[in-house]
């Protein structure tokens, strides 16, 4: 059994859906390869219509730790390195807000779509 769908597939799933909102979704995940949460949390001002660009920004955090003294493995409660005893709470800070921003073009058919939602719901 195949995981993906082929491009005819996902034209079926746009044809098959009764609004604008779901087709502008399958379209999205389809065209930009991104997560339903990413697809979802997008805003008005995450797309710019002049380059033809929707900008993403990675929800899923992978967050590799160590400590900037002696680079010992840290995880994400820690307060003190266990190795050397230094604070990293400054560290695990930094981390937790430091995400992935993705720059990803558009087609005129996505933008127009896009386009149409934003002046139907706005």
């Amino acid at each position: 059994m195949k995981a993906y769908l082929d491009p005819e597939e996902v034209k079926l799933l746009e044809e098959a859906t009764s609004n604008l909102r779901d087709r502008l979704l399958v379209r999205l995940l389809f065209r930009l390869g991104c997560r339903v949460s990413e697809a979802l949390t997008l805003r008005v001002e995450d797309i710019d219509f002049t380059h033809g660009t929707v900008t993403i920004e990675h929800l899923k955090l992978r967050i590799k730790l160590s400590c900037p003294h002696c680079s010992a493995r840290l995880g994400k409660a820690h307060a003190f390195c266990p190795r050397c005893g230094a604070s990293v709470e400054e560290t695990i800070f930094k981390e937790r807000d430091h995400r992935r921003i993705r720059r990803l073009p558009l087609d005129s058919e996505t933008l127009s779509l896009l386009r149409d939602y934003i002046t139907e719901t706005g």
